[in-house]
């Protein structure tokens, strides 16, 4: 059986299906069928608080893995993901990486406050919050605009992603709700992200831990995916105004990050905006950024730097904000190579090439070597 690659056929898959699975077993578990109970029961299994038997709910390793996993695996992903942001990249290299994170990530924060200004910032138009909104905007997937940029850019497009995995995670996202006056206190701040600083010192130090933890960036997704959608009712994504907010997500990245990080590189004097445009996406692991932020914000509740009301909102709109970055991941999926090929049919065209390092036109900044590219 082919079960992975038809899995990974599916945009986000190792992320989406999981998630998906996770929830339509949690909403079948939250029917409450007498007939599943009884056979619960009869194999004695504890009852929750309400008096009901949820086969997701068995205790042991069972319910460890598949039900209460979800911020320890979250964590383990973050170190792993941490481990592989290398610091010893090339300065063009560099440069397209600070100009895609930076662009993504203001233009995302820049829609939040815009949404936050204009609406309400927990439960606005279509369900959106300002919490999903950053999330989905400024993280994007590292795996698809390694593959893409990989096919159609150059080696310089590649290596951005060395800073570009910045924006993997909650990181920005814990940025943007402090900047936008959400109360965190430092200590929240450093209880969720040490494991990305620790995992990033030791893979820095030592290349061989780096790719000792490697696997784990990608194998733990459709762990905690599932247990996040374990959390989940499958009614969330059925809900018209849930599917439309996360398409206005979608399409929201897609449009004005890309865009964005096109201006940006005609103003650097780039020539090729194959990597702009691949890194438009919604990251299938941002879906896990609202739990991420939701452990946050327990920690600023049991320090007392937030009220249990503020708790529970964000609390509240985290099952809405997972299954609307999911949407947005999805169409963003399939946005993005859609995309790159347009452009590059487009630039070729024109006699730009992107996997050239120079391509077609001469750059504003020509050195020896960048001449010495060309004239090869």
């Amino acid at each position: 059986m082919r079960i992975k690659e038809a899995i990974e056929k599916v945009p986000g898959g190792m992320m989406v299906v999981p998630l998906l699975l996770g929830a339509t077993l949690n909403t079948i578990d939250q029917l409450h069928i007498p007939v599943v109970m009884n056979i619960l029961k009869s194999l004695g299994t504890a009852p929750t608080d309400a008096g009901y038997y949820e086969f997701l709910r068995i205790g042991g390793f069972s319910q460890e893995l598949f039900k209460d996993s979800a911020l320890v695996l979250i964590a383990l992903f973050l170190f792993c993901v941490g481990s592989q942001m290398n610091l010893k990249i090339g300065g063009r290299a560099l440069e397209k990486g600070v100009i895609l994170t930076s662009t993504k990530y203001f233009t995302g924060l820049a829609v939040g406050i815009a949404f936050g200004f204009f609406f309400d910032p927990w439960t606005g138009v279509l369900g959106l919050s300002t919490l999903a909104i950053i999330a989905g905007m400024t993280n994007s997937n590292s795996g698809m605009y390694a593959a893409l940029t990989g096919q159609y850019g150059n080696r310089s497009d590649v290596g951005g992603l060395s800073i570009l995995a910045i924006n993997d995670g909650p990181f920005l996202t814990l940025v943007s709700l402090g900047l936008l006056g959400t109360t965190l206190p430092m200590i929240a701040f450093i209880a969720v992200l040490l494991p990305i600083g620790i995992g990033m010192i030791l893979g820095n130090l030592d290349p061989k831990i780096r790719e000792f933890l490697k696997p784990g960036e990608s194998l733990t997704i459709p762990f905690f995916a599932f247990a996040l959608g374990a959390g989940m009712n499958l009614a969330n994504f059925f809900n018209p105004s849930v599917l439309a907010g996360g398409l206005a997500i979608a399409i929201l990245t897609f449009v004005l990050t890309g865009g964005m990080a096109i201006i940006a590189f005609k103003i650097a004097g780039e020539k090729s905006f194959i990597a702009p445009i691949a890194e438009a996406s919604t990251a299938g692991n941002a879906a896990a950024t609202p739990a991420a932020v939701l452990a946050a914000a327990s920690v600023a509740l049991g320090s007392g730097a937030m009220s249990m009301a503020d708790f529970e909102m964000i609390q509240s709109i985290v099952p809405i904000a997972t299954a609307q970055i999911s949407i947005s991941t999805i169409a963003t999926s399939l946005l993005c190579p859609l995309g790159v090929i347009l452009m590059d049919r487009y630039q070729k065209k024109r006699g730009i090439y992107g996997t050239e390092e120079y391509p077609g036109i001469k750059t504003k900044k020509k050195t020896k070597k960048t001449k010495e590219a060309l004239n090869n």
